[in-house]
């Protein structure tokens, strides 16, 4: 069995049983026998299933809050937003599967092809593999199943051990709105075992993973010959010019930095600050996160809640540590009560430190004045991730710049780099990762070209 717990006060919400190979290869087993039955169906009707996902949600929407709440460790005001995002994919995701379509292609443009007339279309990729994380369970589940879905693809789902209750109620969602039960199985078992069965089988012919660089490392070297999507994390950079609105950077620095207790993967790690403003930022900085109410996560007041495991707290608290040692300084927080890490700001830490090279996944930023943009970006690009990275400037001029050097896959210009909506393309460059999510961009990776080419006798005249 699978125990899950709340990370806030270590009851255990629920339990549920765990998958094992044999579960793996029924699933799978089920899954490529019908792996056609989604693909069959027209595509105003994935279109209803996935309209009727979106419906259901939103009727449903507290008590999945609440869920969340349980077993993730997230505010109630974080689970709702989280909750809404994940009607909204299931709604994109409907729309989508209205447009796909191919291209015809000018076969008559190549010598000795003036005959020849074709087009091509898109095909469902099979059976794909979701393999998501804790942190967002539910949003992330739908980044991966709903493009599925409007592709027309079977679906094997690996939700987080730590977190798999939303996951299940979504499936049972599902399932109500039309989704045949033989399109989509979920196992919930450990990743060395279950989550190893599923990337290594040649019956799955795509796998979608978000979750840490070293996993992700070992998928591609496991998986085979199949599409891989890896979204794996990052130490994302945010960078204050001297030209920039130093009250809207602190402000997106607290959103970014703290929200999930810093469990997001484009969680605000880094900020960059220039000399010239770096006093006026720091003064009106440490005000907002010291009036940042941490405890109980199920209470409206509060603003952040636990970190997912002590372990993971533990971890970060060792970190923090780490950076003082090296001659780091703590302006604000660093102390830990179980699972509770209170929100983090450091100064004056050496650029070797884990807090600065390492994904954190805590609530701790890092502040590391700077002369030069030049210097900024040079700092920034300092790591082997590449997710995406904010700017605040209101010089055009340092803003191309700062685009055309980043080496990130998104830049957000006077925003910081935890802003994502969901349609857009998501993903990163360098070990953060291959591949795009946003439904449109997912839906793309979810199919395949099949190129059709008509030689015509009597010519095309």
């Amino acid at each position: 069995m699978i125990s899950v717990f709340n990370p806030y006060d270590g009851t255990i919400v629920d339990s549920i049983t765990e998958s094992n190979l044999e579960d793996v290869e029924e699933a799978l087993s089920i899954l490529d026998k019908n792996k056609k039955i989604i693909g069959n169906l027209p595509l105003y009707k994935r279109a209803e299933i996935l309209f009727n996902t979106a419906k259901l949600i939103e009727k449903n929407s507290e008590n999945l809050a609440i869920s969340l709440v349980k077993e993730v460790g997230k505010t109630i005001k974080e689970a709702r937003i989280e909750v809404r995002r994940t009607a909204e994919i299931f709604r994109l995701a409907g729309e989508e599967a209205k447009r796909i379509h191919g291209e015809t292609l000018p076969f008559d443009s190549v010598k000795n092809s003036e005959n020849k007339l074709g087009f091509f279309i898109r095909i469902p990729v099979g059976i794909i593999a979701a393999i998501t994380p804790f942190n967002v369970p539910l949003a992330l589940a739908a980044h991966k199943i709903a493009p599925a879905i409007a592709g027309g693809n079977s679906i094997i789902f690996k939700p987080s051990t730590l977190t798999p209750l939303t996951d299940l109620k979504l499936c049972q969602l599902l399932y109500e709105s039309g989704l045949p039960e033989e399109a989509l199985k979920v196992v919930v078992g450990p990743g060395e075992t279950v989550g190893e069965a599923i990337v290594k089988d040649q019956r799955v012919r795509m796998i979608s993973f978000t979750g840490s660089r070293e996993v992700g490392f070992n998928i591609v070297k496991k998986a085979g010959i199949k599409k891989i999507s890896l979204e794996l994390g990052s130490n994302s950079a945010l960078i204050l010019s001297d030209k920039g609105d130093y009250k809207s950077c602190a402000e997106v620095t607290v959103k970014g930095g703290y929200a999930v207790a810093g469990q997001v993967c484009i969680s605000v790690q880094r900020v960059l600050v220039h000399k010239k403003v770096l006093e006026d930022y720091l003064n009106y900085l440490i005000p907002l996160v010291e009036n940042i109410k941490i405890g109980n996560p199920m209470k409206e007041e509060t603003d952040m809640g636990p970190m997912i495991t002590e372990s993971a707290a533990k971890r970060v608290e060792e970190w923090i540590r780490e950076a003082v040692n090296l001659g780091g300084k703590i302006l604000i927080g660093g102390e830990r009560d179980r699972t509770l890490m209170e929100p983090t700001v450091l100064i004056d830490v050496p650029l070797e430190a884990k807090v600065i090279k390492e994904e954190v996944f805590g609530p701790v930023v890092t502040i590391i004045p700077f002369e030069s943009l030049e210097e900024a970006i040079k700092i920034a690009n300092d790591s082997k991730y590449g997710l995406q990275a904010g700017i605040f400037t209101d010089d055009l001029e340092e803003v191309f710049y700062a685009i055309k050097n980043l080496e990130v896959g998104g830049i957000m210009v006077n925003e910081g780099p935890s802003y994502r909506a969901d349609f857009m393309p998501y993903g990163g460059v360098k070990d953060s990762g291959i591949g795009r999510e946003g439904v449109k961009y997912a839906l793309e990776e979810m199919t395949e070209i099949k190129t059709i080419c008509f030689n015509l006798k009597g010519g095309l005249s």
